[in-house]
């Protein structure tokens, strides 16, 4: 588990949307369906914080929990939700990279990619975006528990054949299992430590 007490602060519009606070970010972004709002209910040890859906696109704001008044936690909008129009997907997208670029300095960002499918055009937008604006961030790839041994070990060595970041932020994850969770928990609490040593 992250933190204790999970308090909801707001759903801001955008980033000048956000309460005035010193906090480091633990944030989350992710393809439309990937499974952000489990993985965050599950680090959090709760099914009540994230909104599970099956409708991808139920996410639309930048909804914003402080967690033991040590950091907060801001989960934004999930990204190729084909259904909205795309004028909604432009503003997401701005309101995604705009939150991002001002926070980079004290965020880390947790880029979850379904360990099921091939990256899509997205994941490889918003991994060259993170890349070029050289923002911190760790992969956890989603719902391993879903493919076999085999399969599964076939697409996490295409994955990071794709995206190349150190074995050690990459996160192979079921919200369903509890697989790798563990591992990502304690990764983020680290880094979270860290932004009060420096």
């Amino acid at each position: 588990m992250i933190g204790k007490r999970f308090k909801f602060v707001k759903s801001a519009v955008g980033v000048r949307d956000f309460p005035p606070s010193d906090l480091p970010h633990l944030a989350f972004a992710g393809r439309s369906n990937v499974g952000k709002s489990s993985l965050i209910n599950k680090l959090a040890n709760t099914r009540k914080l994230a909104k599970v859906s099956q409708t991808p696109g139920k996410t639309r704001l930048l909804n914003i929990f402080n967690v033991d008044d040590r950091f907060l936690l801001v989960d934004l909008p999930g990204y190729g939700f084909a259904k909205v129009k795309k004028e909604v997907q432009m503003q997401w997208k701005r309101m995604i990279e705009d939150y991002l670029i001002a926070t980079r300095d004290r965020m880390i960002l947790v880029f979850l990619i379904d360990s099921r499918h091939e990256p899509q055009k997205k994941d490889r937008e918003l991994y060259q975006f993170l890349l070029y604006n050289d923002i911190e961030f760790v992969i956890a790839a989603t719902k391993i528990d879903k493919l076999s041994k085999n399969q599964l070990r076939t697409n996490i060595a295409l994955l990071k054949k794709e995206f190349k970041i150190p074995d050690y932020r990459f996160f192979a994850v079921s919200s369903k299992t509890g697989e790798g969770i563990g591992s990502l928990e304690n990764y983020l609490k680290l880094t979270i430590d860290n932004f009060y040593k420096e």
